[in-house]
């Protein structure tokens, strides 16, 4: 899980004077009352410079006026004292607001004098036709077997394609590709608060199609943590809002044409667990809000939703303890781990209350426990359903770090083997074939043989001790993973060698915070994956050959 409270990067500091001449302060606060809130969240501030530079100006001339205004108020005295004094010197050094809100404004009218269109609106509009459309959704990891693959050449020495940043933003979920797009999300932590978007880009160019990062009603989404899924249809995309400490979050529902939003499914607490959707169906889990060392919920324990694709109406609900990770769906049940204070696997059965209640049915199929807190998407491979836990989450490790890895019978919950790791297991594992690839927080990618009880194949450690906490993209021949401290490591299905290894993060901005967790995506001989500081990194290579 994910806490604001650990994640407090070094912030810039937007000095504000108060000169002894403004005692008409008061009159002016209902006028300025947005702009002392834009002020006191600085990295709000450049992402509306840069975003929206009209919406930019009006801001940055009211603290021109307001500045100019305490700076021609009669102070009462023939001259400055050393305090004023110094205060004046120091705006001095400071950057020069209106100034920078004219040049965005210049650079954006030479922007449309070039025939471009701004980052704020859609470059382009591309129908999406029934033929290029896949029949299942692209759910978490592409599919419930969390490959992170959704066919063509596995690339090898890797070389890059393009990037797309975003000033101060994290890319912690893991990218979807979906008809010749890529939907992702940011993060950006402005503590006490936090901001999320949903962008759409263009596989082949990293064009910006589309990005929504704020309501109807221009309420800012909060930091998103949480994976999109694409619908089976290709015209939805659904992702949760929501970090770790915050509460009535929204499911949201946008046009995957468009970035329009379709519908927002409130929940009480947050949604860091990433949608599955089936059919019409979307099953997602609102986590709980835990305080202290043990993890005690603050209200709502957590529970999980069912909600209708087309319409946003929340189906049903049931109470699971915690429920952060993100669901799979096989055979009309849904899978979904149940972290702190619950400890286990759930099985829910998806159809409606009416239903349910007509058959003499209860919502829950069954429930095994873990020796750990399940916060790591579940696998559902044929009739095995595999869960990762730990007692480390995605921000600090355990004292005395313990893992497993849990095979369940799909259909009666009957624990078929279990095999202790040395630490927690968070990411989504990975299967192809007869092996199980398994993301450790220890720094190892660990590759399990389901055919012999979980017996270890191999293990590979990308960069040292650097944590891998995302899930593992498996091809035929290659697997991929990332880990914390911003490396994009190749390695062999066969053996686990490590053949080849890229850096992703910004080389002028090194991740402080070690929040390298997106999962990679391989989708036509490309890979896409997002990273700490430098934002979505696309790379291809020449198709290997074994």
């Amino acid at each position: 899980m994910l806490s604001l409270s650990d994640l407090q990067p070094p912030l810039a500091v937007v000095p504000i004077l108060i000169n002894t001449g403004a005692a008409l302060l008061p009159a002016l606060i209902a006028g300025v009352a947005s702009l002392a809130a834009i002020l006191f969240k600085p990295k709000e501030l450049l992402r509306i410079c840069r975003r929206h530079p009209g919406r930019a100006a009006t801001v940055l001339l009211m603290i021109a006026g307001l500045t100019a205004l305490i700076a021609f108020w009669p102070s009462g005295a023939g001259s400055p004292s050393p305090r004023s004094s110094s205060a004046a010197a120091h705006v001095s050094g400071t950057t020069d607001w209106t100034r920078v809100a004219l040049e965005l404004i210049k650079e954006e009218q030479r922007t449309r004098a070039r025939g471009e269109v701004p980052l704020s609106l859609p470059s382009r509009s591309t129908e999406i036709s029934p033929s290029s459309t896949a029949s299942f959704a692209t759910n978490f990891r592409g599919n419930f077997e969390r490959t992170g693959y959704t066919g063509g050449p596995a690339p090898a020495t890797l070389v890059p394609v393009w990037e797309y940043e975003e000033e101060f933003a994290m890319f912690l979920s893991s990218p979807v590709v979906h008809g010749g797009k890529v939907y992702a999300t940011w993060c950006l932590l402005d503590p006490p608060h936090s901001y999320g978007a949903v962008v759409c880009l263009d596989t082949a160019t990293g064009d910006l199609l589309w990005i929504t990062e704020e309501t109807a009603e221009g309420k800012p989404f909060k930091g998103i943590f949480s994976s999109p899924a694409v619908s089976g249809d290709g015209r939805s995309v659904v992702v949760g809002q929501g970090l770790h400490p915050d509460a009535n979050c929204d499911v949201i529902c946008l046009d995957a044409l468009t970035g329009q939003i379709r519908w927002l499914a409130p929940t009480k607490l947050h949604v860091e667990s990433s949608p599955a959707i089936e059919g019409g169906l979307v099953v997602v889990g609102a986590g709980a809000i835990e305080s202290g060392a043990d993890h005690r919920p603050s209200g709502h324990p957590g529970y999980v939703l069912g909600i209708d694709l087309a319409s946003g109406r929340i189906l049903w609900e049931h109470d699971v303890a915690d429920p952060e990770s993100s669901p799979a769906i096989a055979g009309g049940v849904a899978f979904i781990g149940s972290g702190f204070n619950g400890q286990s696997v759930v099985a829910l059965r998806t159809d409606s209350s009416e239903s349910l209640a007509a058959a003499g049915l209860s919502r829950e199929l069954w429930r095994r426990e873990a020796p750990h807190p399940v916060t790591g998407a579940i696998t559902a491979a044929g009739n095995v359903v595999l869960a990762g836990c730990g007692n480390g989450d995605f921000v600090m490790a355990a004292k005395n770090p313990e893992g497993a890895v849990l095979a369940i019978d799909r259909e009666t919950g009957a624990l078929l083997w279990s095999v202790a790791l040395p630490d927690a297991v968070l990411g989504p594992i990975a299967v192809r074939g007869n092996l199980a690839i398994c993301p450790v927080r220890n720094g190892e990618v660990i590759a399990l043989d389901l055919a012999k009880k979980g017996e270890i194949v191999w293990r590979q450690r990308i960069s040292g001790t650097a944590a891998i906490l995302g899930g593992p993209a498996v091809t035929d021949h290659l697997v991929y993973a990332t880990s914390q401290d911003g490396y994009l490591g190749v390695l062999s299905l066969r053996d686990g060698s490590l053949l080849e290894k890229h850096y992703l993060n910004d080389p002028r901005r090194p991740g402080a915070m070690g929040m390298t967790l997106s999962a990679p995506f391989v989708s036509a001989g490309h890979v896409y994956v997002g990273s700490e500081t430098g934002g979505i990194r696309v790379f291809t290579g020449q198709p290997y050959a074994p």
